[in-house]
C-alpha cells in the first residue's frame, strides 16, 4: 500500500496556488500530461513544462525547459510524467538543486518506493499514482 498524504493535505496542497515543474509534458492535446498541465494552468497554478524534445515551445503560457533544472525560478512542485525508472534520477535534481520544492507528484502508474524513501527523507511531501484531474473532481 502506497503511502500517501491525507485528503486533508491534498486539498490544502491544490488549494494553494502553485509553481509546478511538469516532467513529460506533452504538445499534444490527447496526452495526459497536457489535459493535466491545461487543468492545473486553468485552475491558478504557474505551470512549467520540461521536455527536451520541446524546448523553448510555449505550452500553458510559458516556454517548455529542456531539463528539470532549467525551470525558471523557485518551484513548488514537480509533476511527473514519465516512466518509474525515471524517478531517482528526477528526485535526486529535486533534492540537490531545487531547494525550493516541496512536493513530489507522481501520475497514475508512476510508482517507486526506494525514490519516495528517498525523498520523504529529505523531507518532502510525497504523492505516487495519483492523478491531480481527478483529485480535484473527488475533492473540491
Amino acid at each position: 500500500m502506497l503511502e500517501n498524504p491525507s485528503d486533508a493535505e491534498i486539498y490544502d496542497l491544490l488549494a494553494t496556488p502553485l509553481r509546478i515543474a511538469l516532467v513529460g509534458a506533452s504538445l499534444n492535446p490527447a496526452r495526459a500530461s497536457h489535459s493535466v498541465g491545461n487543468m492545473l494552468a486553468g485552475r491558478g497554478h504557474h505551470v512549467v513544462g520540461v521536455n527536451p524534445g520541446h524546448a523553448g515551445t510555449p505550452l500553458f503560457g510559458q516556454l517548455i525547459v529542456a531539463r528539470l533544472e532549467d525551470v525558471p525560478g523557485p518551484v513548488d512542485m514537480v509533476d511527473v510524467f514519465r516512466q518509474s525508472d525515471a524517478l531517482p534520477a528526477i528526485v535526486e535534481t529535486v533534492i540537490t538543486q531545487m531547494p525550493s520544492v516541496k512536493v513530489i507528484w507522481t501520475q497514475l502508474d508512476v510508482v517507486h518506493e526506494e525514490a519516495a524513501a528517498r525523498a520523504r527523507a529529505a523531507g518532502l511531501m510525497v504523492i505516487q499514482d495519483r492523478c491531480p484531474v481527478i483529485e480535484y473532481r473527488r475533492l473540491f
